[in-house]
């Protein structure tokens, strides 16, 4: 059974058990479902857009490779979430080519000014307006800046928690860390972020 990826809208428990009896077409409609938040949040990890598109194909091929151990006890997301998170991970800790150049280029920017999710990083701010810096650019810019010079145990959680919006349970199975793990690098990942901004600005 062939299905149209322009008008499709199956479960995602649906399509992977279809996905693992052998339907191509429904591993199709998954990837078409989550390629580009897939790499979207691997270039918020990792700063490089071709380390992304390779990442994000690794990350899927990796998926398909696994699909038959997948036994839905978590969410298709999340299992792939987490399979992408932890590649670009170790990616960036076995690779000193980290930065954020074409994060800064733009074109990255528009999702997180329509989403204002990053307003959580700057709430604690003693000298920054949330709400003026997500409306100026060259601030947005510094903040994308800030995120990449965390670590990336604290930059993957940040990224999850304040971009893509994942629950606090959500990038603990991801991450598969503790929930009070995820707090911590959290709390202390907007902090940095916010000394790195207050730091640059006058």
């Amino acid at each position: 059974m062939q299905l149209d990826n322009r008008k499709i809208n199956i479960d995602d428990e649906v399509l992977v058990q279809r996905a693992q009896r052998g339907e191509s077409s429904a591993m199709e409609v998954l990837i078409t479902r989550y390629q580009n938040r897939i790499y979207n949040v691997i270039l918020k990890i990792c700063g490089n857009r071709e380390d992304a598109a390779d990442l994000s194909q690794e990350a899927f091929v990796k998926a398909m490779q696994n699909l038959d151990s997948f036994q839905l006890r978590s969410s298709f997301y999340t299992w792939l979430f987490r399979i992408a998170v932890n590649l670009t991970i170790n990616y960036c800790k076995r690779n000193v080519r980290l930065g954020y150049r074409s994060l800064d280029s733009g074109g990255d920017e528009s999702d997180l000014e329509a989403t204002g999710r990053l307003k959580d990083i700057l709430a604690d701010s003693q000298s920054i307006d949330p709400a003026k810096a997500l409306e100026s650019k060259e601030l947005r810019g510094l903040i994308i800046k800030a995120i990449m010079k965390l670590d990336e145990d604290q930059r993957a959680v940040v990224v999850l928690r304040d971009i893509e919006a994942m629950s606090y349970s959500q990038i603990a199975e991801t991450l598969e860390v503790g929930l009070g793990t995820v707090k911590s690098r959290i709390s202390r990942g907007r902090n940095n972020v916010r000394e790195f901004l207050e730091a640059m600005l006058p």
